[in-house]
């Protein structure tokens, strides 16, 4: 073993190294141990690595023959070869990482230096940007505080006005229902309150209706104290504020004492807002269980009336007259036009069943609402159908009563002569009695139930 071990040859590049037989040989630990350090720089984990390599070689000469551990010598070397070409890429692999690392860590460093040294001549003026910026902050909540402010005022402005309005409705809705009128006196409680809608140059037809169906001086004061009747012809004013025709209307109520003047300007397009004032009015006046309008050319029998709207006194909500349903005039320059005719639908419909506008009665929780409500209420054009609309959502029992629309005779005359004496009478053709101031009499005469009737009445 010696004899072969003493030719060994190796190599190093390109230059043989024989070393003599009597000088010391290197193992092959460390022939292999010098190459791969010299290589890498790295030795931790080879040197682990061979030494147990070692370990095994020289456990195993004293179990093998000579011949056998010289066969096995070049393949250990191959494996140790390529062990060590194995774990010196991966060495340098793995030291390559942390060289990039460092390589990028030392230039963001250099980046921090230069952004530091740029900024070290701006440092100067670091206190009069502080300034500026307390200017800046201090404005900032100068706004923010302006706009709280603002906030804060239109939340109160908001509550205020709402509190306003619902003290308001409140004040209305207490003067409704309070047994006090508006100048402070007990209101009177009565059965019913006629309203007679009349105008300023209707001065012969009111004297007509004094008259006939409606009693006048003393006997008008002792129908309202004993049986609970109010009668009065209602109007408002004229535009011009103490007028010729407001003066005429005062010095005629001296005579007779039987109007009520309204808060509004006469107009003949203006009797929806007529009928409103009317029922807010007579709500403030007077506690009645019922409140009726009707025209000043109408006929009627105040007891017949009074007997017919006592059967629905168990009603709270009742609406009594004599309901129709007329077209809808969408045509201009026509009696009855009515502007807003694209809310009834399609061109040619009709409207809702209402009341006719010649006489009607509400009871006193429909008059109420009225009252109340009065401002947020649409007007249309003609006066009854407003009055339908207002009541068309509600839960409102809307009595059909033909007996309040009779024609004139001898319409009227057979059915009082049939014991159905009619509540009122008028024409169609002219949504009255036509000629009324010549033939109310004729009327009377004819279709009346006679003087004592009303006294007679029992409701």
């Amino acid at each position: 073993m010696r004899a072969i071990s003493s030719n060994l040859v190796i190599r190093k590049g390109k230059r043989k190294i024989k070393h003599a037989p009597n000088s010391p040989r290197p193992s092959l630990y460390t022939m292999m141990h010098n190459r791969i350090a010299k290589k890498n720089g790295k030795t931790l984990e080879i040197d682990l690595l061979f030494c147990e390599l070692n370990n095994y070689l020289t456990a195993m000469k004293g179990r093998v023959t000579t011949k056998a551990s010289v066969k096995w010598i070049p393949f250990l070397c191959v494996f140790c070869f390529a062990l060590g070409i194995l774990f010196s890429n991966r060495l340098w692999d793995s030291s390559a990482e942390p060289n990039g690392q460092q390589f990028l860590s030392l230039r963001r460093n250099e980046q921090e230096l230069q952004v530091i040294n740029d900024g070290s001549g701006t440092n100067k003026n670091l206190p009069q940007n502080k300034d500026v910026m307390n200017e800046v902050l201090k404005t900032h909540e100068a706004i923010q505080s302006s706009r709280s402010l603002d906030k804060s005022i239109a939340v109160l402005q908001t509550q205020l006005a709402e509190s306003k309005s619902s003290q308001e409705m409140s004040l209305k809705s207490s003067a409704a229902v309070s047994t006090l009128s508006r100048d402070g006196s007990p209101k009177q409680k009565v059965f019913m309150v006629i309203g007679i809608n009349t105008a300023f140059s209707s001065r012969k037809r009111r004297d007509s209706v004094r008259e006939t169906w409606m009693p006048q001086g003393e006997k008008l004061v002792q129908l309202e104290r004993e049986k609970g009747i109010v009668v009065r012809f209602m109007i408002g004013h004229s535009a011009t504020s103490n007028s010729i025709l407001d003066r005429a209307i005062d010095s005629e109520d001296s005579q007779h004492k039987d109007f009520l003047r309204l808060e509004h300007v006469e107009g003949y397009h203006e009797l929806s807002a007529k009928t409103k004032t009317f029922f807010s009015t007579a709500v403030a006046k007077w506690d009645a269980e019922f409140y009726v309008k009707v025209d000043d050319d109408v006929h009627v029998n105040l007891g017949t009336l009074a007997s017919t709207l006592a059967r629905h006194r168990s009603k709270p909500r009742v609406y009594i007259g004599c309901m129709k349903s007329g077209p809808v005039l969408a045509q201009k320059n026509v009696k009855y036009h009515e502007p807003e005719y694209w809310k009834f639908g399609e061109e040619g419909n009709k409207y809702f069943r209402h009341a006719t506008g010649q006489i009607y009665a509400i009871s006193k929780e429909l008059a109420t609402y009225i009252s109340l409500n009065q401002p947020i209420l649409h007007k249309y054009a003609n006066e009854d159908v407003s009055l339908g609309a207002w009541f068309i959502g509600l839960e409102v029992e809307h009595i059909d009563d033909h007996s309040m629309c009779c024609g004139t005779p001898p319409d009227c005359a057979w059915k009082a002569q049939a014991g159905e004496v009619c509540v009122a009478s008028f024409d169609w053709s002219c949504s009255g009695i036509c000629k009324s101031v010549e033939r109310i009499k004729f009327v009377h005469e004819k279709c009346g139930e006679g003087d004592g009737s009303v006294w007679s009445a029992v409701f």
